[in-house]
Parts: C-alpha cells; sequence; structure tokens
C-alpha cells in the first residue's frame, strides 16, 4: 500500500477502535519525516473534535535523555489529549479497551492562562501554571511489541491512550517540583521511584519546551487545559488483576486496577 498522511490518520483511528496493533508505517514509508507525523497527528485530532471529542490539553513523551537517544531525538514528542481519554478514578485498565497498555507517573499542570510560543522559558511557562496535581498517563502504542521509529509513534499521538489525574490540587509556589518524589507499587512492592527532576530537570522546562514546540505550528497551550510534563519513571504493564499505585510526595496517591 501506499501511504499518505490522510490514510495512516484513518488507520490509525482505525487500530485505536479496534484494539489492533500492526507494523510501523516506515516500514513502507522509509522516508516518512516528523513533521508528517506531526500533520498526521493533527488530522486525527481534526477527526477526533468532529466526531464530538473535546481537546482537553497536550501531553509530553520521552523526556528523558535516555529515551530519547534510543529513538535517536533531540528533543521530547507531543500529543493531544481529548476528555474521550479520561479514565474516572477507580475504572479498571481493561483489555476491553486497549492493546497491550502500560502506565506511568506524571506531573501535571493546570493552565491558568494561555502559553504562546516562541522564546517561552520555564519561568515564563510556570507564571501561567494555576495549579498542579499528580496524574498517570496509560500509554498504548498501536504498533505491534511498541516497535517504531519517530514518524511512527507521533503519528500514533505519541502512544496516547488514557489518563487520571489526583485530586490534591497545589499551586506552584506550594511545591518543589523538581524534588516531588513518586513510588511506583505493583503488587504491594515498590519497584521504582523518581522525582520530578526526571522531567529535563523540572518540569517547567517540559512545559515551556511544549509551548515552543507548538508554535513551531502556529499553536499554543489554551488557559484551562491540561499539560502531562513526562513519565517521571519507566512505564509499566498492568496485568489483568493487577494493582498498582503511584505515592507521590504531596500530591497525593493514585491506584490503578488490571481489568479483565
Amino acid at each position: 500500500m501506499t501511504w499518505s498522511m490522510d490514510s495512516i490518520a484513518t488507520e490509525v483511528l482505525a487500530c485505536e477502535a479496534e484494539r489492533r496493533e500492526r507494523e510501523p508505517f516506515t516500514d513502507e514509508w522509509e522516508d516518512m519525516t516528523l513533521w508528517e507525523g506531526y500533520a498526521v497527528q493533527d488530522e486525527a485530532l481534526r477527526r477526533r473534535l468532529a466526531r464530538g471529542e473535546h481537546l482537553t490539553g497536550v501531553k509530553l513523551g520521552l523526556t528523558s535523555k535516555a529515551k530519547q537517544e534510543r529513538m535517536n531525538l533531540t528533543r521530547p514528542l507531543l500529543g493531544w489529549l481529548t476528555d474521550a481519554m479520561i479514565l474516572p478514578v477507580g475504572t479498571p485498565v481493561s483489555a476491553s479497551r486497549f492493546i497491550h497498555p502500560r502506565v506511568e507517573p506524571e506531573i501535571v499542570f493546570v493552565m491558568g492562562r494561555d502559553l504562546v510560543g516562541p522564546g517561552i522559558s520555564a519561568a515564563t511557562a510556570m507564571a501561567a501554571v494555576e495549579w498542579v496535581v499528580a496524574g498517570v498517563e496509560i500509554i498504548d502504542s498501536r504498533f505491534a511489541n511498541f516497535r517504531f521509529r519517530a514518524p511512527d509513534v507521533v503519528s500514533d499521538n505519541s502512544s496516547s491512550a488514557a489518563y487520571v489525574t489526583g485530586g490534591i490540587a497545589l499551586r506552584p509556589d506550594q511545591i518543589d517540583l523538581g524534588g516531588e518524589a513518586v513510588s511506583v507499587e505493583i503488587g504491594g512492592q515498590i519497584v521504582d521511584s523518581a522525582t520530578g527532576a526526571a522531567i529535563l530537570g523540572h518540569p517547567g522546562e517540559a512545559l515551556a519546551l511544549a509551548a515552543n514546540q507548538l508554535a513551531e505550528r502556529g499553536l499554543r497551550i489554551h488557559a484551562g487545559q491540561i499539560v502531562l510534563t513526562g513519565g517521571m519513571t519507566d512505564a509499566y504493564p498492568v496485568p489483568a488483576g493487577a494493582q498498582l499505585a503511584f505515592h507521590f510526595a504531596h500530591l497525593g496517591s493514585i491506584h490503578i486496577m488490571g481489568g479483565e
């Protein structure tokens, strides 16, 4: 098949709806670029909105240097969030909705005003934040074995699937974001931990980067939207019946259960 940005957007949305994995598009379209991937992502968002979803914000992916190096990238990737991706607290992460879900803890910003790049610094970005909350992102690549190149994953909305936010909200000046710690508990055992410094040294750097990257496409972060600033730890699979918990030092805990 000869792929186009339009046909890839159709296929990505179909794979998501059918819980169907596939091989990367770049296996066939070898010279597909990152910017063509973003064009696919934006077209898929247009279709999501046309079918009644509402844009809720932006997510960052690959905010760790190690992950970027594995993907041969020099900066994180972006994806869109809509209200259809909200997973209410207590709702199982079920195989009836996802292909091979993984979860990771995030620091989440709720924006108090618009943030428009370019030239945004971390300090300027943080001044636009109204609230800070804990979050867990459920990522679910539509590619088999999470095998993809950068244009593939961008076209797949940077593996976005769902997200949960916690119930404790703090003002940015009430919390040391670089030092905010999280521990990951699976089946009663702590398996990982990190601090906000894992996100580009400080989550505010990720927020600034998102605003500046969106400006390259003539886009902005709007007041009232949320920004998932990137995984603080590795992402962990969610087996059926598994109990996972993410304990933040000051932002509370989020519990995730694997469904059947």
